[in-house]
This record gives structure tokens, sequence and C-alpha cells, in this order.
């Protein structure tokens, strides 16, 4: 065998293990979030998506507007449109029409929903720990580190 014959081998080896651990990768993220998406039904009576939006606004106390928290949330206007409905009917957040563009809201939390989002997250932070109690230190780096160089590369 050649070396050129040697090096497609391995090559075709690594790709075939680079594919492994992205199915490895899906799988844990669908558990993940499968097991977040029970905690948050029984515990809160709510979705993760509805989560999603609340955090997003939680971590901007002046507010969003919906194209912002659609790109945020990296979904369609449509699908963050119809969580904020139900989430104005709640009071967890509000809807302003923007003085600049009145074709234009801005969506901002509440202080009932930044309560919530408060408890939720400090329970949200639990499972997460929970759920990745057998990962080191030097392991959650080294993820963080390669799932941010597929991101920037990808």
């Amino acid at each position: 065998m050649t070396a050129q014959e040697t090096h497609l081998i391995e090559d075709e080896m690594l790709a075939r293990q680079r594919l492994r651990l992205w199915l490895q990768m899906l799988k844990a993220v669908r558990h993940v979030e499968g097991s977040l998406r029970e905690r948050l039904r029984s515990g809160y009576a709510t979705t993760l998506p509805r989560f999603d939006v609340l955090a997003a606004l939680h971590s901007e106390p002046e507010g969003m507007k919906m194209s912002e928290l659609s790109q945020h949330l990296v979904v369609s206007n449509g699908n963050v449109t119809g969580v904020v409905d139900r989430l104005v009917n709640e009071e967890l957040v509000e809807r302003l029409t923007l003085e600049s563009d009145r074709r234009a809201f801005l969506v901002r939390i509440t202080d009932k929903g930044r309560a919530l989002m408060d408890e939720m997250t400090a329970e949200h932070l639990s499972w997460i720990d929970e759920m990745f109690k057998d990962v080191s230190e030097s392991d959650a780096a080294r993820g963080i580190s390669i799932m941010l160089d597929i991101r920037h590369k990808g």
C-alpha cells in the first residue's frame, strides 16, 4: 500500500469518527433538551421556547425588537410572535410601540416575568449542573472550545 493510499484510508477513518462525534453530540443535546422540557413543563407549566424568550428578555432589561429577538433565538418572526402573544396574555412580557418606527414593537420583560425567570434560572442552573455532574472542569473547558471552533468555522 502506498503512502497516498494509507493517507486516504486515514482521512476516511477520521471522517467517520467525526460523523460518530456529531451523532453523539446530537443525541446528547436531544437528551438534555428533553429533560429540560419535561422539568419546565412539570415544574412551571411552561415550554422551552417560552423559557428561551424570557431568558433573552431577562438579559436585556430595556427590551428587544421582535426582529432582534427572533434573530437572537434563531427562529422565525412568526414563531416568536406566537410565544410573545401568550407571554403578553400572562403579563410576563409587554409589547410596546416604538416611537421611531410605529410598525416595529419592543418586547420587554415585566416585573412578574422577571421574578418567574429569576426562579426558573436558578432551577435551570441546578438541572444543568446535575446532568453534567460527571464532566470535569477541564473537559467542560475543552468541550466549550470545540463547540466555539465548530460554530466559528461553520
